[in-house]
């Protein structure tokens, strides 16, 4: 059976661009309304997962207490960490570490940023947390409140993109997309 998931990245954030990874900061109005804007007309779904992250927790627990759906936090659906490049923009690491930036941005599975999880790590925690999910709620239809890089690796997946094309998938604040996940973790994008 196929497990439809619907993805939805968080909103804009109160501290800005860059590479969030692990920062827990809350989002903006912005950011609040681009989640709820996102969601009208959508669904319906059977629960809601979400990185316990604050940035997709509390709105996912918003979200659910209108719904009337239980809300489940999951920690392996959690944005990359990015090690001693947290909250640092392109721009600034562009002036202190170009070069390894540049090797992260042409195949972020052969540079690991100091100190930060691995690519390889962050993407088997992931899909191993998807499998689970439709182990669980095959037949469902769910919402996961998640990040970019959790999006942009299933979307990878689903799209047979080479891995070194992972950072090239587009996700915006609030976006979403539909997935279908099938059995031995096989992903198809898919129609809201």
């Amino acid at each position: 059976m196929t497990l439809h998931l619907d993805l939805l990245r968080h909103g804009e954030t109160e501290l800005g661009g860059g590479l969030r990874g692990s920062l827990d900061d809350a989002l903006t109005a912005n950011g609040w309304a681009q989640m709820r804007a996102a969601v009208i007309a959508q669904g319906p779904w059977t629960r809601v997962i979400s990185s316990p992250l604050q940035r997709c927790a509390r709105f996912a627990e918003e979200l659910g207490a209108q719904l009337g759906l239980s809300v489940h936090l999951e920690k392996d659906l959690q944005e990359l960490h990015f090690g001693a490049w947290e909250g640092r923009s392109a721009a600034a690491l562009m002036e202190t570490d170009a070069e390894a930036l540049g090797v992260f941005w042409a195949d972020p599975y052969s540079f690991t940023p100091p100190q930060g999880e691995p690519v390889l790590a962050f993407s088997t925690r992931v899909l191993e947390a998807v499998e689970r999910l439709h182990a669980r709620y095959a037949g469902e239809r769910v919402l996961l409140v998640t990040h970019g890089g959790v999006m942009r690796l299933l979307l990878a997946r689903a799209r047979g993109l080479p891995r070194e094309q992972l950072l090239n998938v587009e996700v915006g604040h609030g976006a979403l997309f539909a997935l279908q996940v099938e059995a031995a973790g096989v992903l198809r994008e898919g129609l809201r």
